[in-house]
């Protein structure tokens, strides 16, 4: 126990970036027993479901070989064709057997741990050559299931394979009193019900096997909890490095939010702790946007920025609060401040107007209306 609170056992499961790592490195659940009793099995129904075209393609094949004149047998060139067209014919006789193996052996594999390609699986291992390793890998856990499986198949296929022999004897002892077609159909049909019941008893071995690769799997992948610590370092990053990451993503965030300081029709101000700008185009926009907003340093380089590009300061402490609190950055002012907001917009244009025409100056509003659930900091006291 002391050993894993210290974090060297092996005990916590593989996390889904170790998971993925091995697969990319080809490191996947497989069945051998699996494949095997795919290949056999689906051969096994192959050979019984092409037995009519295989036997009567053998049977063309035969005719072609046998069934020749006198003139073909002195004539060298006669038989090159005769035996071109026997090699053709022997293709078309294995080839529907040959796809149906080769699809099954693409996607047999498949049915456990899906697909996966890897080139840095097929690269060489030299550590495989160190003999140490060799002998460890032969005494350890999977070698010595590996040798059950192998005894387990001798026996069982064996056993299988003498019951049916003894069990099949006379009637292989009854093709001799048979014609030769008849013969062979009753030979092809005994030996492909025999392949069958073969194929189907690898299905307990198969049975036994699969369970023990998908643990077998899952235990090589487990992680230390130190390998778990180091995996979330180098995911997530080291913290040092992630609050200098969260330092500059609020630098530049703050930057470009300054930039659109220029832009804004007002900046309403606490005066001193909160400044807030706003947008407002009538044609375009449903409310006035927040373009800006800050407390304290990031609120006076609001005001320093709105002062040197013009935009008026409007002084309006329960509001700002109020719009700071509730609104961030690019979003509409809430429905409960419109009235409010609109009040100082039309005061900040009716005083732009004045002072590009020269009229009197609008009186300055006060008293604006600011709802209490709008004048209450976010822990629901006075901010």
């Amino acid at each position: 126990m002391a050993q894993q609170d210290d974090g060297q056992e092996r005990t916590e499961e593989a996390t889904p970036k170790r998971l993925e790592d091995a697969r990319k490195k080809g490191q996947i659940a497989r069945s051998r027993e699996l494949n095997t009793m795919a290949m056999l099995l689906l051969g096994a129904l192959g050979l019984m479901g092409m037995a009519p075209f295989m036997i009567g393609r053998m049977e063309a094949l035969f005719r072609t070989g046998l069934s020749l004149s006198r003139e073909a047998v002195f004539d060298p060139w006669a038989m090159i064709d005769i035996f071109s067209i026997s090699i053709m014919q022997g293709i078309a006789l294995v080839m529907p057997f040959m796809v149906l193996m080769l699809v099954t052996a693409i996607l047999a594999p498949m049915a456990l741990g899906g697909w996966s390609f890897s080139v840095e699986a097929m690269g060489p291992k030299l550590d495989k050559l160190n003999p140490l390793k060799g002998l460890k890998r032969i005494f350890a856990l999977r070698g010595l299931v590996e040798l059950l499986k192998a005894l387990a198949k001798f026996l069982l296929i064996g056993g299988v394979g003498a019951m049916l022999l003894v069990h099949n004897m006379p009637r292989f002892n009854g093709l001799a009193y048979e014609s030769v077609p008849q013969a062979l159909a009753h030979a092809g049909s005994i030996l492909g019900w025999s392949f069958l019941i073969l194929s189907l008893s690898l299905m307990v071995i198969a049975a036994i096997d699969v369970p023990f690769q998908i643990w077998d799997h899952a235990k090589n992948l487990k992680m230390t909890r130190q390998e778990i610590k180091d995996e979330y370092k180098t995911t997530e990053g080291k913290p040092e490095v992630k609050a200098q990451i969260r330092r500059l993503q609020q630098e530049l965030a703050q930057g470009r939010m300054m930039s659109e300081v220029p832009k804004a029709d007002v900046v309403i101000t606490n005066p001193t702790h909160f400044a807030v700008a706003l947008k407002y185009d009538a044609k375009n926009m449903r409310a006035p946007l927040v373009v800006a907003k800050g407390a304290d340093l990031i609120a006076s380089q609001i005001r320093t920025v709105a002062t040197a590009n013009g935009v008026p300061l409007f002084e309006a402490p329960p509001l700002a609060r109020a719009i700071y609190y509730s609104t961030d950055i690019d979003r509409e002012v809430p429905a409960g401040l419109y009235l409010a907001v609109a009040q100082v917009l039309a005061y900040v244009y009716q005083l732009r107007s004045a002072r590009r025409k020269g009229g009197f100056e609008p009186h300055r509003p006060v008293d604006l209306p600011v709802p209490d659930e709008f004048s209450q900091g976010p822990a629901g006291s006075e901010a």
